[in-house]
């Protein structure tokens, strides 16, 4: 199976999961490094990015 360039862009460029809660959100990798981010459920700055499967 091929797989398609902007596809995969739009799924997992700049995804990011919560490590407590499991939330996804969209945000800016800049953003995230910084701390400036806070998850939506459990107000925590601690991600990771998306895992490719």
């Amino acid at each position: 199976m091929a797989k398609i360039l902007e596809a995969t862009n739009r799924l997992f460029r700049n995804v990011f999961v919560c490590k407590s809660c499991h939330a996804k959100i969209k945000a800016n990798p800049e953003k995230i490094l910084k701390g400036k981010v806070k998850c939506r459920k459990c107000k925590k700055n601690s991600f990771r990015p998306l895992r490719k499967k």
